[in-house]
């Protein structure tokens, strides 16, 4: 193996494993460091893997600034090449993630229309692009489409046991679903099955936000005491990953829930949701730190300082 070749192979190793199975923080110095030896060795497509990861590693860490400048120039991609058509549309499904989460789902479909438009004949692009036009349905409150999204997205993942990744984000937004038409019990139990399948595939970051979707569940179906301590969960995990998109909500719920009994913790909890939706802030442009903190559950959030 050539030195160039074993060096980046060890650095995409060490960003994906961080990404998917560990801290993805601990994934952005390695997955830097790949984009720049590959692109000094011309190995662009190498180079275009190393990008899309990386943005997965800043967008899971609450950089959201940062992954959209890493992953915008990744989705307009005009070339022929299969290989970048496919990390152009996993691109343009991360970023729409990212813009899901500022809470811009107009966007976010666009971006999830290219995704499903760049995918061709990969499977897992057309998954990420199909489940992610169910997950802005969802937000945009169409019951109707987000289930039609969701089926297309589960139909490709018959036979394809080793798809850990898709099917607990698949049960994430069956959860969604489920919360969506006011069935809480239903959801509750696609969480849990998603916090189970995401331990087995030791991918703690998943595990974290499954238990935040369980933890939104019993809440809905106001079951106080069993939501407080799978937030507590949910929220140390994250905290241990540094994961600030799962902290700030598990910690917001987890204070509000606390407030009437426990007001001291609650405010520890509230204050720690606080600072993440403002560290969040810090990474984006002035349009998006706008929209972001104008966002109705992260406003009111602040507002109660």
């Amino acid at each position: 193996m050539e030195p160039v070749e074993g060096e980046l192979a060890g650095l995409l190793a060490a960003g994906e494993r961080a990404a998917f199975h560990g801290r993805p923080v601990s994934g952005i110095s390695p997955l830097q460091q790949a984009v720049e030896v590959a692109r000094v060795a011309g190995r662009s497509a190498e180079a275009t893997a190393a990008a899309w990861l990386l943005g997965v590693s800043l967008g899971a860490s609450g950089r959201y600034g940062s992954a959209l400048t890493v992953l915008e120039p990744l989705t307009t991609t005009q070339s022929e090449s299969a290989e970048r058509r496919l990390f152009a549309a996993l691109a343009a499904s991360t970023a729409a993630s990212v813009h899901r989460q500022l809470g811009s789902h107009a966007v976010a479909r666009t971006l999830d229309l290219r995704a499903e438009e760049l995918a061709g004949e990969s499977a897992e692009a057309a998954f990420d692009a199909r489940l992610g036009l169910a997950a802005d349905a969802v937000g945009l409150g169409e019951e109707g489409p987000a289930r039609e999204h969701m089926d297309r997205a589960a139909a490709l993942t018959e036979g394809r046991a080793d798809w850990w990744r898709q099917r607990v984000r698949l049960l994430w937004v069956r959860t969604e679903v489920a919360l969506l038409v006011g069935d809480p019990a239903a959801a509750g139990q696609t969480a849990e099955r998603a916090v189970v399948l995401a331990e087995a595939s030791r991918a703690p970051r998943h595990v974290a936000k499954s238990l935040l979707f369980l933890g939104i569940s019993q809440v809905h179906g106001a079951e106080t005491a069993e939501a407080v301590q799978t937030l507590r969960r949910a929220a140390t995990l994250a905290e241990s990953l540094g994961t600030l998109p799962l902290l700030w909500p598990a910690r917001a719920l987890l204070g509000a829930l606390l407030e009437p009994s426990a007001p001291k913790e609650a405010a520890r909890a509230l204050a720690s949701a606080r600072n993440a939706v403002l560290q969040i802030a810090d990474d984006l442009p002035e349009s998006l730190r706008d929209l972001w903190l104008a966002r109705p559950d992260v406003a009111a959030l602040l507002g109660g300082e």
